[in-house]
Parts: C-alpha cells; sequence; structure tokens
C-alpha cells in the first residue's frame, strides 16, 4: 500500500484510535513510546519480530542517553547493566598507545561513556511501558502499508489474529536501517558504504576479565576487542579482499581469528558471530507529512564513536515532546517541522566523525599506517591536544541554531540558546541531593537565577508559561534554600546550588533566566528584565496558541512582533 502525504481540507475518516503509532520495537521506538506514554499520550507499538532481539548489538552508552533514561524514569533501572566511564584505547599493531579517551567529567549528570548490554537495556525500556494503560506493544505484527490524510493515518498490520487497519494520529517508524515505513515513503536515503567487511563475534564467560574497549589499529588486520557488562566481550575483525561470509561463519575461521588471543582451553561461549558492513547513511527528510523516521530508518553509521545507538535515542526524545504539544494544542504543527531541522546536522557531523575515525582504524597500507601512528603519538605529546583527547571534547554536541528556539533577550557570544544545559546536584526544600532534572520534572522549566520568577514576568507571559504547562523554578546559592523571607508562590519550585555548578554557569553568561525543555536544550535565555519578551518570541516560534482576550491580544500583538 503506498502512502498519501497529507493536505490540507476536511477528512471524514474516523478519529484516531491511538495518538500515535510506533513502528518498530527496537530501543528508538521503545525510548520514543516510553517518552510518549510519559507524557499520557495513547500508543501502539507494533514490531514484525516475535520478541526483542536477544543478542548484543550496541555496546556504548553516552551521558545523554542515560540523561534520557533518566528522563523517561528508567535510568535506575538500566544502570545495573552498564560499566561507568569505560575506557577507549585505541593502540597500533605492537599494542603501543595511539590514544587513550577516558573523560573525567560528568556536565550533564553522568558519565560520558558507558559499556552497556543492549538486549538488557531494550528490555527496560520494554518493561516501562507497563507502566502506561494507554500504552501497547503488538509482536509479530509488521505494518504492511499505511496511507495518511490531512486529519490521520491509516496503518495496515498483519498480526497473529489476521489483517486490520489501526488509525492513528502521527506515525513513528522506528523500524531499522531497511526502513519499510522510509521506502514506502520514497525516502532517498543517500550516503557511502565501506569497502571492507567486518565480523563481530560475541563471547559470554570473558575470557580477558579485563575492562575497557581497545581499538588495535593493526594493517595486517585491525581488530577490537570490547568488555561488556555481565561477563561478555566482543571481538571485532575485518575481513580480508577473498574472505566470504560462508567462510568467516564457520567454526574453523572462528577458531583461527581467537587463536592468538583466547587460549583453546578457555570455557568460552560463542553467543553470536554476524559479518556486516559499515554504512554512512541519511535520508533525505525525517518527515513526510504525518510520519516521522527515527533511529537507523532516519540514518545510520560506522560503528566507530558508538552513536548509532546514541543518535536513535537523541531523536526519539527530540521528537516525542513535539507530538505530545502538538497533539495537546499547545504549539502549531511548524514545531514538528523542526525535528528534522534540528537534528539533522548534528546526525550528519556524528556520521562524518564516525566515518573518519573507521578510516583511520581500518588503514592496511603499512607506510599509510605508521605515519598515522606517528602523528596520533606526536599529538597526544601535546598537553593541550591529549587532553582534547581525553576528555573527548572532539565529539559533536547538540548545537541548534535554528528551530523551536529563540534568540529574543540573548547577550552572550556564543548564545547558550540551542545547547544542552548542564545537570548538577542541586537541593530543594522536599530533596537534598537531587539530580538538576529529576527537581526540574521531565517538561519544561523557567529557570530564574536569583529572583522570583513570577515577580519578573508579566501577566501575559505567566499566562503563557502556564498554558504550556511550564514549571517555574528559582535558583539560588544552596546557603539560601531555606531562607522564608519574600518566599515565592507555591508553584515556584526553589532550588539550591549545592556545589556552586549552577552559579558558575551564570557567571559565565549574561543571561539569567533559560527557559528549558524537556530535552534540556535552552529555548531561550535573557537579562530578568526582557524575560517576558523572550517567552513570548519562543510562543510564537512554535505556533503557541495566544492565552489572551482578543483585544488584550490586539494591542500587543505589535510588540509581540518585533521580539521574535
Amino acid at each position: 500500500m503506498v502512502t498519501a502525504p497529507g493536505s490540507p481540507g476536511s477528512s471524514t475518516a474516523s478519529p484516531p484510535q491511538v495518538d500515535v503509532a510506533v513502528i518498530g520495537a527496537g530501543p528508538s521506538g521503545l525510548m520514543t513510546a516510553n517518552l510518549l506514554g510519559l507524557h499520557g499520550l495513547r500508543v501502539s507499538v507494533f514490531e514484525a519480530e516475535p520478541r526483542l532481539i536477544d543478542f548484543p548489538r550496541g555496546v556504548g552508552m553516552d551521558d545523554e542517553t542515560l540523561r534520557t533514561f533518566q528522563t523517561a524514569g528508567l535510568v535506575e533501572s538500566v544502570l545495573p547493566h552498564t560499566v561507568p566511564h569505560q575506557l577507549l584505547v585505541f593502540v597500533d599493531r605492537k599494542q603501543r598507545d595511539l590514544a587513550r579517551i577516558a573523560p573525567p567529567t560528568a556536565d550533564f549528570g553522568w558519565p560520558r561513556r558507558n559499556g552497556f548490554v543492549q538486549p538488557l537495556a531494550d528490555r527496560v525500556l520494554l518493561d516501562g511501558l507497563r507502566r502506561f494503560d494507554a500504552v501497547d506493544v503488538h509482536w509479530s505484527s509488521p505494518v504492511t502499508g499505511f496511507v495518511q490524510d490531512a486529519d490521520g493515518v491509516d496503518l495496515t498490520v498483519s498480526g497473529p489474529d489476521g489483517t486490520r487497519t489501526v488509525r492513528a494520529s502521527y506515525v513513528v517508524g522506528a523500524d531499522g536501517g531497511s526502513s519499510a515505513t522510509r521506502r514506502t515513503l520514497g525516502l532517498d536515503f543517500a550516503g557511502r558504504t565501506a569497502t571492507a567487511n567486518w565480523f563481530v563475534i560475541d563471547i559470554r564467560n570473558d575470557p580477558f576479565g579485563q575492562p575497557g574497549a581497545y581499538v588495535c589499529a593493526d594493517p595486517r588486520r585491525p581488530y577490537v576487542s570490547i568488555s561488556i557488562p555481565h561477563g561478555i566481550r566482543r571481538f571485532e575483525f575485518m575481513l580480508k579482499p577473498g574472505e566470504t561470509e560462508a567462510e568467516a561463519m564457520t567454526d574453523e575461521f572462528v577458531r583461527s581469528l581467537l587463536k592468538p588471543f583466547v587460549p583453546a582451553s578457555a570455557p568460552v561461549e560463542i553467543i553470536r558471530r554476524r559479518v556486516y558492513t559499515h554504512h554512512s547513511r541519511m535520508a533525505e527528510r525525517f518527515r513526510s507529512g504525518r510520519v516521522f523516521l527515527v533511529g537507523d530508518a532516519a540514518h545510520i553509521m560506522p560503528v566507530w564513536q558508538g552513536q548509532g545507538y546514541n543518535s536513535g535515542i537523541r531523536d526519539a526524545l527530540n521528537l516525542s515532546w513535539k507530538l505530545a504539544m502538538v497533539l495537546r494544542d499547545q504549539a502549531g504543527d511548524q514545531l514538528l517541522d523542526s525535528y528534522d531541522s534540528e537534528r539533522r546536522e548534528h546526525v550528519r557531523a556524528m556520521i562524518q566523525l564516525s566515518a573518519w575515525v573507521g578510516r583511520m582504524v581500518s588503514m592496511t597500507n603499512k607506510v599509510g599506517a605508521a605515519t598515522r601512528d606517528a602523528v596520533f603519538r606526536a599529538l597526544s605529546a601535546v598537553p593541550k591536544t591529549k587532553a582534547y583527547i581525553v576528555q573527548m571534547r572532539f565529539k559533536p554536541m547538540p548545537t541548534m541554531k535554528d528551530g523551536a528556539l529563540t534568540r529574543a533577550g540573548s547577550i552572550t557570544e556564543p548564545t547558550p540558546v540551542g545547547r544542552l544545559f548542564i545537570q548538577p546536584t542541586v537541593g530543594t526544600r522536599e530533596r537534598s541531593p537531587v539530580r538538576l532534572d529529576d527537581a526540574l520534572g521531565p517538561w519544561f522549566a523557567l529557570v530564574a537565577w536569583n529572583n522570583d520568577p513570577g515577580a519578573i514576568l508579566d501577566e501575559d507571559a505567566q499566562r503563557r508559561l502556564r498554558q504550556a504547562g511550564v514549571r517555574l523554578v528559582a535558583a539560588r546559592p544552596g546557603v539560601q534554600l531555606d531562607w522564608d523571607e519574600a518566599v515565592p508562590d507555591d508553584d515556584v519550585l526553589i532550588v539550591g546550588d549545592l556545589d556552586g555548578s549552577l552559579k558558575r554557569w551564570f557567571d559565565a553568561h549574561a543571561e539569567s533566566v533559560l527557559l528549558l525543555r524537556p530535552d534540556r536544550i535552552v529555548a531561550g535565555a535573557s537579562r530578568a528584565y526582557a524575560a517576558s519578551d523572550m517567552v513570548r518570541a519562543f510562543a510564537l516560534a512554535i505556533g503557541a496558541p495566544d492565552p489572551m482576550p482578543a483585544a488584550t491580544a490586539t494591542s500587543t500583538s505589535t510588540h509581540r512582533e518585533s521580539t521574535a
């Protein structure tokens, strides 16, 4: 069945049975469903397979992904399946260090590198859906087609009980790199494919036991050795020209690869073997009418920075709150366009970095490899360059230039708007210590340093914030947390800066009032006197409805337009 993009005009179709249909029960789809469920939406997940995939795939989880698990209320459940602060070492053929990556910071509340077991993390996401009465998962239920109109999408689902039609307001395609959703939409998936294949072997009863991930850039045969939680080790070997997939899958070939590393007497159990190819591809659009692509359905990248899994989780976080706002009539359709514009350049940067690292690791020319090794050793000898590598400062961070944000009132250059806000440990009058996001909750927050936000905002701005469910937050030094004179209204959360992290952030920026999105991107930043105008400019940017009476709205419309 071919999809028809939505068009303006009325529709005679029946009302949607669900707000969002998610196609695919991989990590991107399951995280999307959890976040949508958290926002109170009706969600159905349709998966063609009969159960979760039970073998390791992704092995690296970054700080942004753990923060998203935190937002979803599932971080405590996934942490037992991770190794915090996982070391990553690149070595030459003689096991000498080329680069060592061990970032010590946790600016966003979590370690920047974490090993993890994907099947167990996926199980946490699946189990998390049991919290929501309005979210369900359908196994062995491929979506064989869909048609969209101006008001929704009709999906044809082939399940154990036969074929049926499900109507949804929106659809999220999370069905992997070979996405049928993307193909049905007719979207190009342009990019490049690496010339060499790689062979992955996952072993239970880790014969080394040593933590960390090691990438050996040996021109004779580059390989990777990674410790995964719960006694699993992954080996990855680059296949040479002429080595076929059929040959690689034989026990004899596996034994020959493992012989230099694992004694024949070691009690190891091979739990997976697979040949795969590195691709660098991105869909021409992440949105087509009422259908969106997330995760591998939208983009795939080489494994070298472990960002395929993490990029899909970023997609889920970026899209979910926007769907919630539009479905609640808190924002206009233009907000949904910002999903593509905000995610595309960051995904592109991650693909480029991953592909570059892959080219460096995969060199088989001995002269080229020797030159590479010399360059990396020279760079590591320079303290500033070594710190840049060790602290993982090369990782592209989300930096949005347009989309669901406003620069009205922002003074600092470069502006904090469009960047991820820090997550220190803070105190509230109810809980201390607590991570900032847990104090703020999973929705929007307007944070004012050293001010009562209710006192610096005019009535119009406060009405707009109430309409969007934005939490008002008064941030102050920790020693002032329990100061009772001039206590803000009960609906204002008081946050105490326990270790000085918030004060240091505001010391470095001219803006003292921040509008934080659910994904903790700074949506707006201003000085206190400009906070109301900043709120109005953001409302305009996302197409929020005007909460004021018509006469009042008319009298202030010119002023609002001038601040956008």
